[in-house]
């Protein structure tokens, strides 16, 4: 339990002060926050309440967007909101800023991958100088087009690799890697590069590739196998539980953290 996070997504309904209360009153000592959550209540706010309740963040979500482009289609300018999210890290005291690098721009697939490394290149200093951690997050290929046009590990690896590990490192996402023939080699290789373990299951069929997700046991991802992975590659901070479900967005917050407790019990610790 000493490693449990509760990612915010997980119990959306839940407003900032609610979850870390939450987490707090149910002795989970991570969180893994959002800056759409935060901005509600303000970054010196949440800061207090982290500290008040004792909670650690595990991580900020999210940064990144570097080719330009939201998931919507309208245009953001990348370099300039994560330099925020880097200050916004720093003072919520989150060690790591999860990176989604964004999808395919009009320049197609080749270019905006190579203005993903440009971005992380000109950020990583900024970074580091304020002890915060870019962590490059992978998403599963069907999510290319227009979240994240790094689809493996591997890929993430060959960029975190041009900088410090303190500066830059790699998010493992269960629901985004699993499938990956690779998977293992891949983890094995980014020891000492991994900033973040989440975990989720996927539901079956799968009709939707945002909310396709389920609590650890719901579905076909060998958490206890890629965790041992992550583990032998030398990780040992906090394991974040982060699931986008519409359903379980509907529940109360304490209802789905009492179940996050039970299924990060039985199927990861």
């Amino acid at each position: 339990m000493d490693r449990l996070s509760l990612n915010q997504i997980t119990t959306k309904a839940w407003s900032l002060p609610e979850a870390v209360a939450g987490c707090a009153g149910a002795g989970v000592g991570w969180i893994g926050l959002w800056r759409d959550k935060v901005a509600e209540v303000g970054a010196d706010r949440a800061a207090r309440l982290l500290g008040e309740y004792d909670v650690r963040v595990s991580s900020l979500c999210r940064g990144g967007f570097f080719t330009g482009i939201e998931p919507d289609g309208s245009e953001v300018d990348g370099l300039a909101r994560t330099r925020e999210a880097i200050d916004e890290a720093a003072l919520l005291g989150a060690d790591v800023l999860v990176l989604v690098v964004g999808g395919v721009g009009a320049d197609g697939l080749a270019a905006s991958r190579q203005r993903v490394a440009d971005a992380v290149g000109e950020l990583a200093p900024y970074a580091g100088e304020r002890g915060v951690r870019l962590g490059l997050e992978p998403l599963h290929p069907m999510q290319c087009a227009e979240r994240s046009v790094l689809s493996t590990v591997d890929q993430a690896l060959l960029i975190a690799r041009e900088h410090p590990r303190e500066q830059v490192g790699v998010i493992v996402d269960e629901f985004h890697v699993w499938w990956d023939p690779r998977i293992e080699e891949s983890i094995a290789a980014a020891a000492d590069r991994i900033a973040g373990f989440h975990v989720c299951d996927q539901l079956v069929p799968l009709t939707d590739t945002l909310l396709g997700r389920a609590l650890p046991g719901d579905g076909p991802i060998p958490h206890r196998r890629l965790r041992s992975c992550v583990d032998a590659a030398g990780y040992t901070g906090p394991i974040e539980v982060e699931v986008f479900n519409a359903e379980l967005w509907r529940r109360p917050g304490s209802e789905v953290l009492a179940d996050v407790v039970a299924a990060y019990r039985e199927h990861v610790a």
